[in-house]
């Protein structure tokens, strides 16, 4: 399974999901352009130690990104509170990318028709999103409950 960040805005994010992906053996594919620095250097500094552990892949276009995940077989299953689907409704399979925003635009029109799902984490109608770590590590965990990839990591 991997997590795929669309043009991420804020590094303490990255570093954050950087950080569970590394402890969920998830590889994760950031599509740019960054909002930030996206040397070796920040990224270290943004995941602390947990760098090494996890497989980055960098893409320089969502086009880029989408040709690879149709080459590999692999479902782009994007977060976004303008799903329908909660993201508990679905079955999710071992090959899946799991897609987020930009932490302060989401992504564009042409990035939610490419995704094979659309789900969201269902919350209180009166706020309008979580941060965008917290509801990746929801959905990732759902997906790897569902897909067995937490008893691979014991």
């Amino acid at each position: 399974m991997r997590v795929a960040l669309f043009q991420p805005d804020i590094p303490q994010n990255t570093g954050t999901i950087l950080r569970l992906a590394a402890c969920l053996n998830a590889g994760v594919d950031v599509i740019l352009p960054a909002g930030f620095d996206m040397s070796s250097r920040a990224l270290k500094r943004a995941a602390l130690d947990y760098i090494e552990a996890v497989d980055i892949s960098r893409w320089s276009t969502f086009a880029e990104f989408r040709n690879d995940a149709r080459e590999r077989g692999a479902r782009i299953v994007l977060l976004t509170t303008k799903a329908a689907e909660p993201y508990t409704a679905v079955q999710y399979e071992p090959s899946d990318i799991l897609l987020a925003g930009r932490e302060s635009a989401g992504v564009p029109e042409e990035v939610h028709a490419a995704a094979a799902l659309r789900v969201r984490v269902p919350m209180r109608e009166d706020l309008r999103s979580l941060n965008v770590a917290v509801a990746l590590s929801m959905v990732l965990g759902e997906a790897m409950r569902q897909t067995g990839g937490f008893s691979r990591l014991t």
